[in-house]
């Protein structure tokens, strides 16, 4: 396939990328639908006049239905979707760069998937799909998947389908709340999760980051020893990794410990944990949940952070962290090759 696209690319290039367009506009009225032209242009990044002649020609090939209410994609346009995304794949180069992304995390997994989710919200939502693809793989039944907050959680929580038609699931938050927006708290996208995948849920109010003695005392709840037991013992675990500054600041971390992330360099954040470029730990925040230790018990450990923004973060992150599949977009993955953690 790849010498046949890199042909293409030579004697006909203007047919790849009207099919790279065409697939584009397709991949937005499949997420948002039902959509108008103006809502087409924004996320398919194009300009009205060459959506306006695109719909025309898809609308007549039967791949898109247009309405009053909007534009719709066809059963027979899902099939065309579904069959391009491998080829799609290959003639944005995301085989190649996978390859490259696992040599230089040595991660044991990785799903790359076009686009910058910084800038498209439909991104996030490929990666969720991504994720809920790979579950459905690896899951068994019983199993308990812990979850923590944030955007790209909330994606996958919105992308959520059953996991099987007849088995059970547990879905509990990796580890308490950071008093950020409802949406993103880990306890709302575990109860969202558990409802797309037909399973069970347990919710966790403990508010993150803890003074040592306000932790003592809160593990020692009968209530919540049980549910941090839950989460200890889980099989599976979805995870984002945060920008150091910006999690920082989402914790209304104080000043004497802003400055000391400042001049140890701290560049990511996961579970509480932030690391420098190097992937050396600075600075650890007390909370109630899953700790850097016990990933190494845990069958899959899943990864999911995108956007040119996170590449440094991921970066850092990988240095030490433990992973067995990271999902990333390919803005994010262009950012990673680029960072060197000796500079």
């Amino acid at each position: 396939m790849r010498a046949l696209i890199d042909l293409q690319k030579k004697l006909v290039p203007d047919l790849l990328e009207v099919m790279q367009q065409r697939y584009s506009i397709l991949h937005s009225v499949d997420l948002f639908q039902p959509i108008g032209r103006r809502g087409l242009a924004e996320n398919a990044n194009l300009t009205e006049r060459n959506v306006r002649s695109e719909i025309d020609f898809l609308n007549e090939q039967g791949l898109i239905l247009v309405t009053t209410k909007g534009m719709y994609i066809t059963k027979e346009g899902k099939i065309i979707l579904d069959q391009l995304a491998e080829f799609m794949s290959e003639i944005a180069g995301l085989n190649v760069l996978e390859k490259q992304i696992k040599d230089k995390l040595h991660v044991k997994d990785i799903i790359i998937v076009p686009g910058n989710s910084d800038r498209y919200e439909w991104v996030k939502q490929e990666m969720g799909k991504a994720c809920i693809a790979f579950l459905k793989k690896v899951i068994k039944a019983n199993h308990t998947i812990a979850v923590t907050g944030g955007t790209t959680m909330a994606a996958v929580a919105e992308a959520m389908t059953p996991l099987t038609k007849e088995d059970s699931y547990l879905f509990v938050p990796a580890r308490g709340g950071i008093g950020e927006k409802a949406e993103n708290q880990a306890n709302t996208i575990v109860a969202e999760m558990a409802k797309g995948a037909k399973g069970d849920y347990r919710l966790l109010y403990v508010p993150d980051p803890l003074s040592e003695s306000a932790y003592q005392t809160i593990i020692n709840e009968p209530t919540i020893n049980e549910t941090l037991n839950q989460i200890k013992g889980a099989n599976v675990i979805l995870h984002g990794i945060g920008d150091a500054f910006t999690m920082a600041e989402r914790r209304k971390t104080p000043e004497s410990i802003a400055k000391k992330l400042k001049e140890n360099k701290a560049v990511s954040e996961a579970f509480g944990y932030y690391f420098n470029a190097m992937g050396s730990i600075v600075h650890k925040v007390r909370t109630v949940g899953i700790q850097l230790e016990d990933l190494a018990s845990i069958d899959y450990v899943i990864t999911i952070a995108g956007g040119e923004s996170k590449g440094k973060a991921i970066a850092s992150y990988f240095q030490q962290g433990k992973s067995d599949l990271l999902i990333t977009d390919e803005a994010a993955a262009k950012q990673i090759l680029r960072e060197d953690p000796f500079k």
